[in-house]
This record gives C-alpha cells, sequence and structure tokens, in this order.
C-alpha cells in the first residue's frame, strides 16, 4: 500500500497560509520524526511548485531592510503577485534566542491578503540563512507564491549564502556608505546582481554620487555572469520612489539570465551540503565518543595541535558485508 498523503499537502497546494506556517515549521524542527514528515511533504508538493522569482536582500545596518521590503512587497501584492518573505533573524550566541521582529516592521504586508511573511532564527546558522532556508523556499513555491523575497540577519563577509539558493542578489546600501563600503565590498558586491541605493531622498547628491561609485566599482570587479552586469539604482522605501525600478532590474534579470540553469547548480550544491550534513552525523554516530573526548583533551592539553588531532582520526570499521 502506498503511504497515505501527508495531511498538510492538500491544504498547503491550495494557498493555506496557516497550513504554509505549520509545514515551515515542521521543516525547521530538529525532531527526527518532523524531519522524516517535512521530506515526505516537501516530496508530495515539489512537483506543483509553479514559476517563480526568488530575490535575496540583505545590506549594511540601518539601511532599511524591512521598510525596503514592505515597499516592494505591498507594490506587487497590490499588482496581484502572491509575495511571501523569508525574514531571517540572528539568534544569540549565549542564549539561541531571537527578537522575531521583523512583522512589526512590515505592517501593511502582514495583513495583505496576497502576502505571507514568516520570520525564522538563523539558530547560529552562517550566510545569513537558516539551515532550512531552501525548504522554507520550496514550500512557499508550492503554495503558490509566485514572488519570495529572502531577507538575511545583515550584512557581512558571510552573507553570501543566501545567493547560493535565490535567482538574484539584491544589495541594499546608503547614500554615505563610506568606510560601511569597504567593508562589505569583497564578500558582497562580487554576488551581487542589482544594488539599491535605499533612503536616496535624505541626500540626493550623496545618492547620485554613492551610485556613480558603486557603478564603477562593478565594472571592476570580475562579473560572475557572462550575460548580466549588475545595476545600481536609487530608491526610497518611505517614499515609495525608485522602488518600481528595482522590479524593472529584477525583471530584467530574469528574462537575461538562464534561471533554471542556475536552478540546477543551487540544487546540486544544496546536495553536496546535505551530503556533508549527513556525512558528519554517521562519522559522530559511529566514533567512539570516549576516544574522541580523549583525543581532544589531548589537544587541550597541547600534547597535539589540531591539525595533528584531526589527522590521527581513523574512519570507523565496518563488518563483512
Amino acid at each position: 500500500m502506498p503511504p497515505a498523503a501527508h495531511p498538510l499537502t492538500a491544504p498547503l497546494l491550495a494557498g493555506n497560509r496557516r497550513a504554509l506556517a505549520q509545514a515551515i515549521t515542521l521543516a525547521e524542527s530538529t525532531r527526527p520524526e518532523h524531519e522524516a514528515q517535512a521530506q515526505q511533504l516537501l516530496a508530495e508538493v515539489a512537483e506543483q511548485a509553479k514559476q517563480t522569482v526568488r530575490v535575496g536582500l540583505t545590506g549594511v545596518p540601518g539601511v532599511g531592510k524591512s521598510t525596503f521590503i514592505e515597499a516592494l512587497g505591498v507594490q506587487l501584492a497590490d499588482a496581484g503577485h502572491r509575495v511571501a518573505v523569508l525574514a531571517v533573524d540572528p539568534s544569540s550566541a549565549r542564549t539561541g534566542g531571537s527578537i522575531m521582529g521583523d512583522k512589526t516592521r512590515m505592517p501593511r504586508l502582514t495583513v495583505h491578503p496576497n502576502a505571507f511573511i514568516r520570520p525564522s532564527p538563523s539558530g547560529g546558522t552562517l550566510g545569513g540563512v537558516t539551515r532550512r532556508t531552501r525548504e522554507a523556499l520550496l514550500l512557499c513555491e508550492a503554495a503558490g507564491y509566485g514572488v519570495v523575497l529572502v531577507e538575511t540577519v545583515g550584512v557581512g563577509q558571510s552573507e553570501t549564502q543566501v545567493a547560493a539558493m535565490t535567482d538574484l542578489f539584491v544589495l541594499l546600501t546608503l547614500p554615505n556608505a563610506g568606510d560601511e563600503l569597504q567593508g562589505i565590498k569583497r564578500g558582497i558586491m562580487e554576488l551581487a546582481d542589482v544594488c539599491v541605493v535605499n533612503k536616496a531622498d535624505t541626500d540626493p547628491k550623496a545618492a547620485n554620487r554613492a551610485q556613480s561609485e558603486l557603478t564603477a566599482a562593478l565594472s571592476l570587479l570580475t562579473p560572475h555572469s557572462a550575460v548580466w552586469q549588475p545595476r545600481v539604482v536609487q530608491a526610497s522605501a518611505l517614499t515609495g520612489a525608485g522602488v518600481d525600478s528595482v522590479w524593472e532590474a529584477v525583471q530584467a534579470y530574469t528574462s537575461t539570465v538562464d534561471i533554471a540553469a542556475k536552478r540546477r547548480t543551487q540544487t546540486a550544491s544544496w546536495f553536496d551540503d546535505l551530503l556533508r550534513e549527513v556525512a558528519w552525523r554517521n562519522f559522530l554516530r559511529q566514533t567512539d565518543g570516549a576516544a574522541l573526548a580523549r583525543l581532544r583533551a589531548e589537544v587541550l592539553g597541547g600534547k597535539l595541535t589540531p591539525v595533528q588531532g584531526v589527522r590521527s582520526l581513523r574512519p570507523p570499521e565496518t563488518g563483512p558485508e
């Protein structure tokens, strides 16, 4: 007998927002039984996913990521698009807790019938996303959301993982970015497909200068796409000016770049990531915990260097097949 369909499958495919929220919670759970259920659900809905646009957004502190996402999201939702926002909040390194306050900065989008907003804790995962953001993306698409916006925890040298799971990467910066721009340009600008000088209304001259400097800086970097030259646009999330230009740049990108090929490459990368995760779990499960603890003690005691300690590990022995 084939297994029964997961109870969330039908309401999720029907676009039920509560079912989508429950499905993402299931996918984010670390309990083994929930992980198995989540994979069953994903397998049942994956083929139903429709053509979508996945946009990753990041920016310097204070750039107004959430406000900009609301301005863009409301504009798209009013135009008839179904918009999902996956907002990643940083988790405390000490307590593991997260404030999860992104929805409070998107009051109009939160109540829009064409929108769905899901804040999730980063849980210590590097790269500005969570360990299950990819699954959440697929679930949003299965629920019929044609535009999925992924907001990272904030810019930094490691905030690039989102570029490996979205169609294009948007970098938000300020008119007077200055030293902040210098600090992010290598890790982020090399991957940016669209740069947005937000809050351009606060200082138009500085915004023009920032746009020119960003355009010049991008022209000096090796493009990561042979068919797309990153664009720099000005916008104001507060007034709404220029937000439509950002979406026009997104549409120009998706009509120029082979999105299907890019997603196949990302799927292969996802497979490799999961393979490393499973291999690590299997290693810990099959390794003598006491022996590993003794080896760690020798490294901490200075008898071995960390490199020597790791090299002294042997793969667990397996019995005859």
